[in-house]
């Protein structure tokens, strides 16, 4: 085709795809065509803005790697990743929510024995975690698969720290008969995601803060449920409300409660102030599994 301009280029480049094999895929570039299209000339998108772009999307290419997702943290820092994940997870009433995956996940982490201390050296305060899987009627759920991972105090994941050796403030576990967990870790403190890259300096043109508040984040599976991907968050930290992922849910925040030192729930002596939490994961049947009436 030629002669092609403004006012002709967009369904010129849509009739190049209308043969495409793969429907699905000829529906998803269409649409990313028909709105990015619509931006340019919504917004009159100039040749410097429009390669300034181009140079920002080279820059979070470079600095990603096996340790760092960044094109991760700008989807979820453009609450993509939240909005994809509410299209993809409505559930029942009842159910816990779900929330973001993060880009700090590790596959294979370690295995521990109810009670034993996820932390593994992680720098913080002790903290005693509890709780329950159970379905939508309160059935216990035994034998769910449960990945946990957090920072540490200082505000960094294990991968995220250079040549750090060994999963520390992450593992997996597996609930008991009555679908009851428990394990030891430390308290979840605030931190800022990366922010000395390509998304870190577009958050700072925006005038925005990089800061997550407080959580633990938890994978849950079990056959016949759905899996849940969500945090808990720490009530009362300052940053609920301005999360720079769009994460919280209310439904998702808890207490975590302050001891002082003394005899902790494992009964062991702390001679440091340490924290407990309790929080109930409930999951949604799996379309091939009744709800039990």
């Amino acid at each position: 085709m030629r002669n092609v301009d403004e006012n002709s280029i967009t369904q010129i480049v849509l009739a190049r795809h209308a043969q495409a094999e793969n429907p699905r895929l000829r529906q998803i570039v269409t649409g990313i065509v028909e709105h990015l299209h619509a931006f340019a000339r919504e917004v009159e998108l100039t040749e410097a803005e429009w390669f300034q772009g181009i140079q920002f999307l080279t820059d979070v290419g470079h600095i990603t790697d096996e340790n760092r997702q960044e094109f991760i943290l700008l989807s979820d820092t453009l609450g993509l990743s939240m909005l994809v994940t509410a299209l993809n997870n409505r559930k029942p009433a009842g159910c816990t929510e779900s929330t973001v995956f993060g880009p700090f996940f590790v596959e294979n982490a370690p295995r521990y024995e109810n009670g034993d201390d996820v932390a593994n050296g992680a720098k913080g305060e002790p903290c005693f975690v509890t709780g329950r899987v159970t379905g939508l009627d309160g059935e216990p759920v035994a034998n769910a698969r449960i990945d946990v991972w957090q920072a540490d105090s200082e505000g960094f994941y294990d991968v995220q720290r250079e040549g750090a050796q060994g999963n520390r403030g992450r593992g997996t576990l597996t609930s008991l008969a009555d679908g009851s967990f428990h394990f030891r870790s430390i308290t979840a403190e605030s931190y800022p995601i990366p922010h000395d890259g390509p998304v870190g300096r577009m958050l700072k043109a925006l005038g925005r803060h990089p800061w997550r508040p407080a959580h633990l984040h938890f994978m849950i599976e079990a056959p016949g449920y759905e899996r849940l991907i969500t945090h808990v968050f720490r009530d009362g930290d300052q940053y609920l409300d301005s999360d720079a992922v769009f994460g919280v849910r209310s439904s998702l925040i808890a207490d975590w409660q302050r001891h002082e030192p003394g005899r902790a729930p494992d009964g062991t002596q702390i001679d440091t102030a340490f924290s407990t939490l309790d929080f109930t994961f409930v999951l949604n049947p799996s379309p091939a599994r009744p709800v039990p009436r």
